[in-house]
């Protein structure tokens, strides 16, 4: 393993600010002590810095020699409406938020990766340290792109990286293509006839029109899908009356659709439309059908997958590195950075949980879980691969990227 000695020397710190970082959490859009830490620590190394974007976006700079090239090294930084369960010293300060997807991990690796970059880094060029608010749903990747992130930070390609438990401690898994998937939101609303139990047939029962749809839904993904392509279909939710007596007036039917490509979801949302309302009509029911596209799916970009593969494998060997991963399901706002520029997005591996020693809860240490805590010793892996990521590109030769 090729860390970096300097980052190993700089660990104390970097793992004294992830935990106050973990301590002090904050919601999406409401980052600003985590805003202000993030600043602060990077003006203090002599660091410029641009906030503002998506609300309590930070981005720091670094330039050095006169080159013209440039790239971004994206962490994010909210936090969860999680009650955390661990008890040790950098529990979470404030009830009912948590880091507990590894932010405040990801943040120190990035923090780590600059102070080298700006004491130690060769390159000729421009890094921009792109800290995004709101990765948990609020579409900050977004957000800070329409607030003009590319236009005053021109960068050739953006590189993203997130903590991934189960996977081996320091190990790094990516797959060029699609990484992970789009996130969409769908909610019904079945309008039938209230009535009397006793008397269902002078009403339209809403609840039985929600039970025929919901069946015919899942011929979607059984039967208009290809099977080839992924895709998924919950309804997680379904609300209807209050009373054991009563046949309710309306049902309502709420979920989400997955899929890594946007034809597929095309076709399931109208699909879903359209058996919704005939199957509705055929009952004399009426629909409301509202469809929300979240996050598209995350795509990696080949050219830049297979430079950051080369890169993990200077970092840990080719024997810790997993060059094509199974995709997950889970969704990623990067993705909408992906869109407007090159770029790929890996995991490193946070471990099976151990690292947690005493204090942690009983639960296991998964993403979104109330006794996950980031495994500290991967920050200097995580900063060298940044760095060394950083120091590569600036010295490859320049080109128009390959779409993923």
């Amino acid at each position: 393993m090729q860390v970096r000695d300097t980052l190993v020397q700089f660990h104390d710190q970097l793992q004294r600010i992830r935990r106050d970082l973990h301590a002090h959490p904050e919601l999406s859009y409401e980052e600003r002590r985590t805003a202000d830490v993030i600043a602060r620590t990077l003006e203090e190394w002599g660091i410029p810095v641009i906030r503002g974007l998506g609300k309590t976006g930070v981005v720091g700079i670094i330039r050095k020699g006169n080159g013209n090239r440039a790239l971004g090294l994206r962490a994010d930084m909210d936090a969860l409406p999680v009650q955390e369960i661990n008890r040790f010293d950098h529990v979470s300060r404030h009830d009912g938020k948590m880091h507990a997807c590894g932010h405040d991990g990801h943040m120190a690796m990035l923090l780590g990766a600059a102070w080298y970059l700006v004491n130690h880094g060769q390159f000729d060029g421009t890094v921009y340290l792109i800290f995004q608010p709101a990765e948990e749903g609020g579409a900050g990747a977004r957000q800070m792109i329409e607030d003009g992130l590319f236009q005053q930070c021109p960068m050739e390609a953006v590189f993203g990286m997130h903590n991934w438990p189960g996977l081996p401690a320091a190990s790094f898994a990516v797959t060029p293509g699609p990484m992970m998937a789009s996130s969409n939101e769908f909610e019904l609303i079945i309008r039938g006839k209230g009535c009397h139990a006793a008397q269902p047939h002078k009403g339209i029962d809403p609840i039985m029109v929600a039970i025929q749809i919901a069946q015919g839904w899942q011929t979607i993904v059984s039967r208009n899908r290809n099977p080839l392509e992924a895709g998924v279909l919950s309804i997680t939710q379904i609300h209807a009356g209050n009373a054991t007596n009563v046949i309710p007036s309306e049902a309502n039917m709420i979920g989400t659709v997955r899929t890594f490509s946007t034809s597929l979801l095309d076709l399931m949302e109208e699909r879903m439309r359209s058996i919704a309302a005939h199957t509705a009509a055929a009952f004399d029911a009426s629909i409301d059908f509202h469809f929300h596209r979240n996050y598209p799916p995350l795509i990696n970009h080949a050219r830049e997958t297979e430079f950051a593969i080369e890169v993990m494998r200077s970092v840990v060997g080719a024997e810790h590195v997993v060059s094509k991963v199974e995709p997950t399901m889970g969704a990623e706002d990067f993705a909408f950075m992906l869109q407007e520029k090159p770029g790929c997005y890996v995991f490193i591996g946070n471990g099976d949980g151990l690292h947690r020693g005493e204090g942690h809860g009983l639960g296991p240490c998964n993403l979104h879980n109330p006794s996950y805590d980031f495994n500290d010793d991967l920050l200097p892996v995580g900063a060298t691969y940044w760095v060394q990521l950083a120091q590569a590109f600036l010295s490859s030769p320049a080109s128009n990227s390959s779409a993923g």
